[in-house]
């Protein structure tokens, strides 16, 4: 396999071609478009029932995300995700179970804060994980030095995910049984500047808008959210279950406003006295009267504004009935206001779908409701559950970074691309934590370990050894009971060597009995 970056090529490695034995394509994780000839523009059916072309859907995401309930959900999960920890790098990357050499695990470890700069992470960090998180996906082209590529990558510029998409082409070679065998697959990203959007049944538009460019796939680093829809082979993202209930939320909003603001003030009923005039000339008269006293007030849900704007029938229209000659003549009356406005049952019932949606402790937005320094039985099962999901989401973002260490380790000739496929398994990123709550539990579980310790003393030596209670009573591994082993001895004093403060004691001692 070869690295094109626009038209330089760096050669790798060359592995087996073993997709002629194949009938069946893999089955991509990525949502990449397989494709036998052209097709390169997918499509999406959305919850609605309306189909949406993968632009469409990102579009949506970033709407609704938008919203503040919404947005108030996406910057929890992104502060826990991205700790802003004073005085500590964002995350850092751990080499122990790496089985090479000091100076290799330096190299990598360089090269990686390399990466970290070229991204600008320590900066752009929330910035970068929130955009990933909202589309679901980040794209990123690697820009290096044709001219020496051993000084790596040079620069990582961001694309709009609306504008690229990646493509899988299968090729296939007829046998003659008439079965169709695999001879080749190739991938490459489709970038249109104009965008990828393309509506079913119509093909796809020509000239600047229906062109893209083809490019290599080892140019783009590309992360997707991992969320895949397996019956249409689309990359989701984390917001796509909670269009529903945003949208649900939006309404129930609005109407609350409209119901607010109509049944709020008490509305009148004119009884107007038309007396034996004809109907045309009384409905005449009626309507003189109306847009004479009629309120004007109207409410705009777009911007929550509420005016004043004679060209609509407004949701305050007051009751206008005639009364015929022989009536009680002209009489304003008033009807009373709407009950129970204080009720908002169903908007938070909506909120908390939306929470719920979105993985949110619902405890994090309950009024005066703090966090608890008390015992670990108190930190509630949401809690625990919100931490596995972030655990889960810095994990799927850990793929960009990888990608990245690939290039940069390859171009600068320190692993090759085999040695990489190897050795990634056991590269851990650390984050940096400001959940308090992880500290709690760790000494709580101390605390409680060593209750026991105590309570097991008489018996140590008699029933359990020393090993026995280092390893299944405190749960220490084979490697931190070495490490404390040798502190100890390194704390012990020496006995060949006497303690001045010892022998000035006992020389004072001397002279008092004296």
């Amino acid at each position: 396999m070869a690295i094109n970056l626009f038209g330089f090529t760096i050669d790798r490695q060359k592995k087996p071609d073993l997709t002629n034995q194949s009938i069946v394509a893999p089955v991509p994780d990525d949502g990449s478009i397989t494709a036998s000839s052209a097709g390169y523009y997918g499509t999406y059916v959305d919850i609605d029932a309306s189909t949406r072309s993968e632009a469409e859907l990102i579009q949506r995401y970033r709407e609704i995300a938008a919203y503040p309930d919404c947005d108030n959900a996406i910057e929890e999960i992104i502060s826990e995700g991205i700790a802003a920890v004073e005085n500590e790098p964002v995350v850092t990357v751990n080499l122990e179970k790496l089985k090479f050499s000091k100076s290799l695990k330096d190299n990598i470890q360089n090269e990686f804060n390399t990466i970290l700069k070229l991204l600008d992470f320590k900066d752009k960090a929330h910035d970068i994980f929130r955009r990933w998180y909202i589309d679901g996906r980040v794209y990123y082209q690697k820009m290096i030095d044709p001219k020496d590529t051993t000084t790596g990558i040079q620069e990582l510029r961001y694309i709009d995910p609306r504008k690229i998409k990646k493509v899988r082409q299968v090729k296939k070679e007829k046998q003659p049984n008439g079965l169709e065998l695999i001879k080749k697959i190739d991938e490459f990203y489709i970038y249109n500047e104009h965008g990828i959007s393309y509506s079913p049944g119509i093909p796809p538009p020509s000239g600047a808008a229906g062109a893209g460019i083809k490019i290599a796939p080892d140019t783009i680093a590309f992360c997707p959210s991992g969320i895949m829809d397996l019956n249409r082979n689309l990359v989701v993202g984390y917001l796509h279950k909670a269009i529903k209930p945003v949208n649900q939320l939006k309404m129930m909003a609005d109407s609350l406003v409209i119901y607010r603001i109509a049944r709020a003030p008490e509305r009148r009923i004119f009884y107007i006295d038309v007396g034996n005039l004809p109907k045309v000339k009384a409905e005449q008269y009626m309507r003189d009267i109306m847009a004479r006293y009629r309120n004007k007030i109207v409410y705009d849900s777009n911007t929550g504004d509420v005016k004043d704007d004679r060209k609509f029938m407004t949701m305050l229209e007051d009751f206008w009935l005639p009364r015929r000659e022989g009536g009680r003549g002209t009489e304003i009356t008033t009807l009373p206001s709407g009950q129970n406005l204080g009720e908002i049952a169903d908007i938070e019932y909506f909120q908390t779908k939306v929470y719920q949606s979105l993985n949110i402790p619902i405890s994090r937005f309950q009024q005066q409701s703090g966090f608890n320094f008390g015992r670990q039985a108190e930190i509630t099962h949401e809690e625990i559950k919100f931490g596995k999901f972030i655990n889960r989401l810095r994990k799927k973002f850990n793929h960009l970074f990888n990608d990245l260490l690939r290039t940069q380790l390859i171009l600068k000739n320190i692993v090759t691309d085999s040695d990489f496929d190897d050795m990634k398994e056991d590269i851990d990123y650390v984050y940096a934590q400001d959940q308090y709550f992880e500290e709690m539990k760790s000494a709580d579980n101390m605390r409680n370990r060593l209750d026991l310790l105590a309570q097991a003393q008489p018996f140590i030596g008699k029933y359990y050894s020393d090993d026995y209670v280092r390893k299944y009573i405190l749960r220490l591994t084979d490697d931190e009971v070495s490490n404390i082993q040798s502190e100890m001895e390194q704390a012990q004093p020496d006995p060949t060597q006497t303690d001045p403060q010892a022998v000035q004691q006992a020389a004072e001692q001397g002279q008092q009995q004296n």
